[in-house]
């Protein structure tokens, strides 16, 4: 229906067919004086049509049927910041447990070289779903799974799941000894759950990529997607990292002499960019190569915080690395040791590591070791990388020496394996520290990997307690971590600690970790992400696992300024504390910035790094809480609660407007649902059925009392009629919103839960009418109706001095009335050699209205109304721009860094993994590049075999599945939100564009957040038009990352460091990872639907 459609007639309001010449401009006093009509006529309309002082004088009527309640915001931050203590203390108890479990069990498992076909049963999580997928394979069991409501996916909790990385070989010695003695660990994961039925999914992750979780679950469904890549290794996710090491100083050294090239280049750049992989945030590093002299790959001067933007950067760099010229390691060592001695800039300040990428050579650089550590501070790591003759004693000596690893990576299957294994190493002092390393660790948040949403995760490592004897040091205790184990918290179930509803919409808790990260907040909502790994999950070519971690900063989650940068600082320092400030906050929809007033609270969790804060503004500082009786079944039977039920049904909508109810959980068992209409129907039939106990008689007390309250005022409306209104509306922050008339729904799209709603949310911070643009069509579709300008204000109550905003309340305008009634307010009888007003399509003039945000509300020109709703800088740059050089509009630059985009079409990687080097097409079809490659190893073909099921036909059909497997990947956006920030009221200027030019006046209309503007038409000086000035969202490079390394924000590493210990004398000759890929290993080829399968044979280590 075209609710917003009047007879075209009302548009012709001209005064004369002919309009007149222009050849004098209205005086800045004359446009004044139109505003002031303009204002006058809309500020009256709106009043009269909203009726917002009536519903004032409701809630003051009925003060009997609810009272004022104080938000104390220390208190409020108290009892949350304890309840989440209570909640993660017992996640720790759960995780004590586990890992003393764990480490008894391997304790007291006997190895074995051989198993008995009975001797071991598990489920592998990545076996198809069909009963027979299971038959005729060893040690296979299949769960009964059934739909669970806490995990939202099918799972078993009878059995655990195991997941084994796809390059590792499940029938191994070392995996059949690991999938035996972790099997004890299902008793004490089912007796954790048993004791707390709200716990979540507890898992082991081993040192040796095997993970084992609670409970049962598929990893992914095999039926659907056949063809799908696995690359998940639970070695790489943020929370192992950071519980198996403590943080790290890292510098990685890359040999870019003239004898690595090729293929070797090739090798080491890929290693490079895994290695990267292994770095959380709580680490530093910087990649450097060298051969005669030391040059940086990136514009870092010294080592940067691991994070996503640094390492991205980073990679990107180690691709443009070239070769020539000779090794000089001391050079390279020289350099590497000063980058780690730095003292002057933030670093993580434990573990001091050298990784040195090269393929070899004579010299040990003995003599620049020895002068830098003496003492074995920095360790020292040495691969190998390539297939060539050259001595490896010198680079292995290197390592040795310096209590590091020599690791060997002959081929494109070692990589993974290889730039991870150094981890163990770095356990070694963790577990010689025994109970003092045995600290519970909390991660930041971070998208679980079987679809739970945002989860933090508990961490603790698990020791391998058992003895080991070698000829140099006899029987000693071994120092290897045996794994990570790890139980997640849901920020759903933090966020129930967290009141919500007694705060108001603009009131909200947040939560920072160590880095400053957030972990609650209203603005961390990766939707986009979400959504785009669900696209992945159901395609069948995406590789399954290459996900970036959630990491947003508070000072880009809110707009930054001086007094939140010490804020931030206080509460990283655990510190208790309360600031009021003014602020600008960035609405909802993220079109518009407001100024308003906050009072931050904040406080630590104890327990944690975490520190939790509340943010409130003035109006939100009390509350009101309905007393409609003792319970909910008194609060029902009470003639209010009678009354106001009768107005919420549907057949009373006529009468009452159509009803929306805010989505909320006001009961236990009332399921919540995207068709409004229906839920607003369950909730009535629920509430009459339905035991007190089972619902929040708060909320629902208060949405009753809101209905009636709400209800009056349509009654109101009712009684009169009101030219150029489309409808009317009001808002509750109780939850309910009524359209009036009942057919006006039909175009409401507005949020129906209020403290989602951006337009409700924004108008609590104003004092003055918001009017709000409509969101701007801008996929070319013929609109279904003219569109409507939605006008809203805050409802002030002031009850004993306090002061609250519970309602918003406004009206939508038909646009045609509303530019008949704006040109007829600049109408000028009788005119001569002047303008004669805004004549309809004049073509001397422009005449437009924006609003705050810079977009179009209302013109003159025919042209320009279907262009509501668009941002002004689209439709004239050269004004716009003048506008913001003359101050009429200040703009701030913010960056999105929770986007996805379109991925670069012309990457090589595309269709592949980012961190496996995969050959184009023109590689493919290279005779040249496939001779290049025949001295591989077997190991790689099979990698590669892997990858590419189908090597040849992916030749014919690479475009097609290249351009099939393109999803979004993770970026930045950044986006311009323009506002006005200064008390002036009139503007003018000229547009110079060199062989002519405009004229403009503005002037503000007072009481709105509306601009009035006339010009010389655009039509007439068109030789300075440039780009469009961009508002909305669009992809970007973010801010430079070189200058934020410069000027780092602060951040707190861990308290305690474990990064040496005299004891400490790791085996060092060659890792076990090197050793399968240098000797020839067993390999198994197993084909199953259609894959291929690698898998080596190893023993133990």
């Amino acid at each position: 229906m075209d609710t917003c459609r009047v007879p075209a007639w009302v548009f012709l309001v001209l005064v004369w067919q002919g309009g007149c010449l222009a050849s004098q401009f209205p005086t800045q006093l004359m446009i004044k004086e139109w505003v002031d009509q303009m204002q006058k006529e809309l500020v009256t309309l709106a009043d009269t049509a909203t009726g917002g002082m009536s519903l004032t004088q409701i809630f003051l009527r009925n003060q009997h049927l609810y009272s004022v309640e104080q938000n104390d915001a220390e208190e409020l931050v108290a009892r949350a910041a304890r309840n989440i203590e209570q909640l993660l203390r017992k996640r720790s108890a759960a995780l004590k447990k586990l890992a003393a479990a764990a480490e008894q069990f391997q304790v007291d498992h006997t190895w074995k070289d051989e198993f008995e076909d009975d001797e071991i049963s598990y489920y592998n999580s990545k076996d198809n779903l069909d009963a027979n997928e299971t038959e005729g394979k060893k040690y296979r069991l299949r769960p009964d799974f059934k739909e669970d409501a806490s995990f939202r996916r099918l799972t078993d909790h009878n059995h655990t799941a195991v997941h084994i990385p796809t390059d590792i070989y499940d029938g191994s010695t070392i995996v059949l000894n690991e999938l035996n003695w972790t099997e004890a660990l299902e008793d004490v994961f089912r007796k954790n759950r048993e004791d707390d039925p709200t716990l979540l999914w507890q898992v082991f992750g081993s040192a040796t990529g095997l993970a084992r979780y609670f409970p049962a679950s598929p990893w992914m469904d095999a039926r659907k997607t056949p063809s799908k890549i696995d690359l998940y290794d639970v070695r790489r996710r943020p929370w192992y990292i950071q519980g198996a090491a403590s943080p790290k100083d890292m510098l990685i050294l890359v040999d870019a002499s003239g004898s690595v090239s090729g293929l070797t280049l090739k090798l080491i750049r890929t290693s490079v960019s895994e290695m990267l992989e292994t770095l959380s945030d709580d680490d530093y590093v910087n990649v450097v190569y060298f051969n005669t002299r030391v040059k940086k790959t990136a514009c870092f001067d010294h080592l940067v915080q691991a994070n996503v933007r640094n390492k991205k950067l980073l990679k990107d760099a180690v691709q443009n690395i070239t070769a020539k010229g000779i090794t000089n390691y001391t050079k390279g060592f020289e350099f590497a040791f000063e980058q780690l001695s730095v003292k002057n800039v933030s670093r993580a300040n434990c573990n001091k590591i050298i990784m040195l990428f090269t393929d070899g050579g004579e010299e040990r650089a003995q003599a620049i070791l020895e002068k830098y550590n003496a003492d074995k501070k920095v360790r020292i790591f040495t691969f190998s990388v390539g297939q060539h003759n050259y001595d490896k004693g010198p680079i292995q000596w290197m390592a040795c020496s310096n209590k590091g690893y020599f690791y060997e990576i002959p081929s494109i299957g070692a990589i993974r394996i290889n730039t991870q294994e150094y981890l163990d190493v770095l356990g070694r002092p963790m577990v010689l520290a025994d109970k003092q390393a045995k600290q519970i660790q909390w991660t930041n948040v971070y998208l679980d990997a079987l679809e739970l949403g945002l989860v933090i995760t508990g961490t603790l490592p698990v020791f391998n307690r058992t003895m080991t004897v070698d000829e140099r040091h006899g029987e000693h205790q071994n120092q290897l971590i045996l794994g990570v184990m790890g139980i997640d918290v849901s920020l759903d179930d933090i966020k129930k600690l967290t009141p919500r509803f007694t705060i108001g919409p603009n009131g909200y808790y947040f939560a920072i970790d160590p880095n400053g990260y957030v972990l609650l907040h209203p603005n961390l909502q990766p939707k986009k992400r979400i959504g785009n790994r669900k696209l992945r999950l159901n395609d069948k070519y995406a590789v399954t696992f290459h996900e970036e971690p959630v990491t947003l900063d508070l000072l880009d989650a809110e707009l930054e300024n001086d007094i939140k940068v010490e804020i931030r600082k206080m509460m990283i320092d655990g510190e208790i504390g309360e600031r009021t400030i003014d602020t600008l906050v960035k609405t909802q929809d993220e079109r518009y910035i407001d100024r308003g007033i906050r009072t931050y609270t904040w406080a630590p969790v104890n327990g944690t790094d975490y520190s939790l804060a509340l943010a409130l503004p003035k109006y939100s500082e009390h509350f009101i809480q309905a007393k409609l009786g003792e319970d909910m079944k008194e609060a029902m039977s009470s003639t209010w609660g009678q009354g106001a039920m009768e107005t919420m049904q549907l057949d009373r909508f006529d009468e009452f407007g159509h009803t929306y109810i805010a989505p909320r959980e006001y009961c236990k068992e009332l399921k919540l649902s995207l068709n409004n209409t229906q839920f607003l129907l369950d909730f009535n039939q629920f509430i009459e059925r339905t035991p007190p106990e089972a619902c929040n008689v708060s909320l629902v007390s208060r949405l009753i009392l809101d209905a009636g309250l709400t209800a009056e005022l349509v009654q109101l409306w009712n009684e009169q009629s009101v030219d150029g209104i489309v409808a009317r509306f009001v808002a509750t922050d109780g939850g309910i919103t009524r359209v009036y008339p009942r057919s006006a729904a039909e175009e409401w799209s507005e949020n129906h839960e209020t403290y989602e709603s951006s337009f409700y949310k924004r108008t609590l911070d104003n004092e003055i009418y918001i009017f709000t643009a409509p969101a701007f069509n801008t996929e070319g579709r013929e609109p279904v109706s003219e569109p409507c300008i939605l006008v809203s204000k805050a409802v002030d109550l002031t009850i004993d001095k306090v002061t609250l905003k519970p309602a918003v309340v406004g009206v939508k305008l038909n646009i045609s009335f509303w530019m008949n009634s704006f040109m007829n307010a600049t109408l000028k009888l009788n005119c001569k050699d002047e303008i004669c007003g805004c004549l309809k399509n004049d073509k001397h003039v422009d005449c437009v209205i924006l609003d705050d945000g810079g977009f179009l509300l209302m013109s003159n020109q025919d042209e320009y109304i279907s262009l509501i709703g668009q941002f002004f800088g689209e439709v004239d740059p050269v004004l716009m721009i003048n506008l913001v050089n003359t101050s009429l509009y200040s703009f701030n630059k913010t960056y999105d860094y929770q986007s996805v985009c379109d991925p670069e079409k012309d990457s090589k990687a595309a269709a592949g993994p980012r961190s496996v080097y995969v050959p184009t097409i023109a590689d493919l079809l290279s005779v040249g590049w496939w001779a290049s490659t025949a001295a591989w190893s077997i190991l790689q073909q099979l990698i590669y075999g892997l990858i590419f099921p189908n090597l040849l036909e992916a030749v014919e059909s690479a475009e097609e599945e290249i351009s099939d497997a393109m999803f979004k990947e993770s970026c930045i956006t950044e986006q311009t939100q323009y506002f006005f920030d200064n008390d002036e009221r009139s503007y003018s200027g000229v547009l110079d564009c060199g062989n002519c030019s405009r004229m403009y006046r503005g002037e503000k209309l007072p009481n709105t957040n509306l601009v009035f503007l006339i010009t010389d038409a655009k039509a007439t000086c068109l030789s300075c038009d440039p780009r469009p000035l961009r508002q909305a969202e669009q992809p970007s490079e973010g801010p430079d990352p070189c200058e934020l390394a410069q000027n780092p924000r602060y951040r707190k590493g861990p308290d305690a460091c474990f990064d040496n210990n005299e004891n400490d004398e790791p085996l060092c000759p060659i890792s076990r990872g090197s050793a399968l890929s240098s000797a020839p290993p067993v390999l198994f080829l197993l084909l199953s639907s259609g894959r291929m399968i690698l898998s080596a044979e190893e023993g133990p280590a």
